[in-house]
């Protein structure tokens, strides 16, 4: 059902990351979403008034808050596609990511409004539901149907890289969830004189804003600025790496401004005995091939080391083994040595993971220590980096 609608509805809809595929399939899964919601909205409704059941009314108009949900992502996908403009020159792709977090709070505050409904109802503590065939059947065709919602988002939101319908997937399984745990308070309610809809109500409406609170934890870690992904960090180094010119790497920063609108600096260490014209042009070729491959702007830095000193490079590799004791993710970059009469310089920068909790003077002076375990007359000069991905 999923790829009849994409192929009706989208052209070229294998192409993920282009812009433009990305807003149909949001508008498309958002457009779905209303519907459905809407129509189990009308359903849960009836079965709830019919019932007498808070935990079936608050299972409906949680349904009316995924409709609503539903339009706030169509919203923000329609926003997402703009291009960029002189007010926001990396595009507007993070309203993708505001919508998921709107979609969250409206999911919270909905839970929050059954939590007070299902807490009277305990306290009162009536058994008055009124659970008939009909009502069972109604919430098990909701199951079913939020489990194809949850299918169609999850598939979609992977495909596409969106966080805004991952979270709306997320949702739609917890609530097959709830709707799962209103049957078995029904089933209890007749049978027993134990007044099950409340406290069913109460789990329900925790359900309701565990996963709201979760959704929203996705939506804004991007927001704030996050580290990339492992796999997509091994595919930038393996594009840069591939070619022999470059003989390392590092500083390299992704700036994820939302899918398909990413951003990356980073540092290529060529030999310094390289013709500059060619690495220039390396360097051009590189950032177009990343640029195709990839789908992001390259910025990319050419750095000349000294390859063929051995000295030099004995030197590095000690420097680097002595300072695994500052962290084992700690690496070194633009290694120079600077002879004197008396010492010698030792000048690189060092890239230390933000879970050292030195500060930058206190890292300086351990990297001296360290160095000068070598020989006491190596002094490190050193630049500290926190690792950015």
């Amino acid at each position: 059902m999923i790829t009849l609608l994409s192929k009706l509805f989208i052209k070229d809809s294998t192409n993920y990351e282009n812009s433009d595929v990305r807003s149909k399939y949001g508008f498309l899964c958002a457009i779905v979403g209303i519907v459905l919601n809407i129509l189990l909205f009308c359903a849960k409704m009836l079965a709830g008034l019919l019932a007498n059941s808070v935990s079936v009314l608050a299972d409906a108009f949680n349904n009316l808050s995924d409709a609503g949900s539903s339009l706030v992502t169509l919203f923000g996908f329609k926003a997402a596609s703009k291009k960029a403009d002189s007010d926001h020159p990396f595009g507007h792709g993070r309203y993708e990511y505001i919508a998921g977090l709107v979609v969250s709070v409206l999911i919270v505050v909905m839970g929050v409004e059954f939590i007070k409904s299902s807490i009277e109802k305990i306290v009162s503590g009536e058994n008055d539901t009124h659970f008939t065939l009909l009502t069972a059947g109604i919430l098990v065709f909701s199951i079913l149907v939020k489990v194809y919602i949850f299918i169609f988002n999850k598939n979609v939101g992977k495909k596409i890289s969106s966080p805004a319908l991952l979270a709306t997937g997320a949702d739609a399984l917890s609530d097959c969830i709830a709707t799962g745990a209103i049957i078995v308070s029904a089933v209890i309610s007749n049978v027993t004189s134990f007044a099950a809809d409340g406290w069913c109500g109460l789990v329900v409406s925790l359900m309701i804003i565990v996963a709201g609170l979760n959704a929203a934890r996705e939506t804004i870690n991007p927001l704030l600025g996050q580290p990339p992904s492992k796999e997509f960090v091994e595919k930038v180094e393996s594009l840069l790496m591939a070619h022999d010119e470059i003989v390392g790497i590092h500083d390299l920063v992704v700036h994820d401004y939302a899918p398909g609108h990413i951003m990356i600096s980073v540092h290529a260490e060529i030999s310094d005995k390289s013709d500059i014209i060619e690495a220039h042009e390396l360097i051009d070729n590189v950032e177009r091939e990343i640029a195709q491959k990839l789908s992001c702007e390259a910025v990319i830095h050419m750095d000349p080391i000294s390859t063929d000193d051995d000295r030099v490079n004995e030197i590095k590799q000690k420097v680097c083994n002595v300072l695994l004791c500052i962290h084992e993710d700690v690496t070194i970059h633009d290694f120079r040595m600077v002879d004197g009469n008396t010492l010698t310089n030792l000048i690189f920068d060092i890239v230390v993971p933000f879970d050292v909790k030195m500060d930058t003077d206190e890292i300086k002076k351990e990297a001296d220590r360290l160095v000068k375990t070598i020989d006491k007359k190596y002094n490190a000069v050193v630049d500290v980096d926190r690792k950015m991905v």
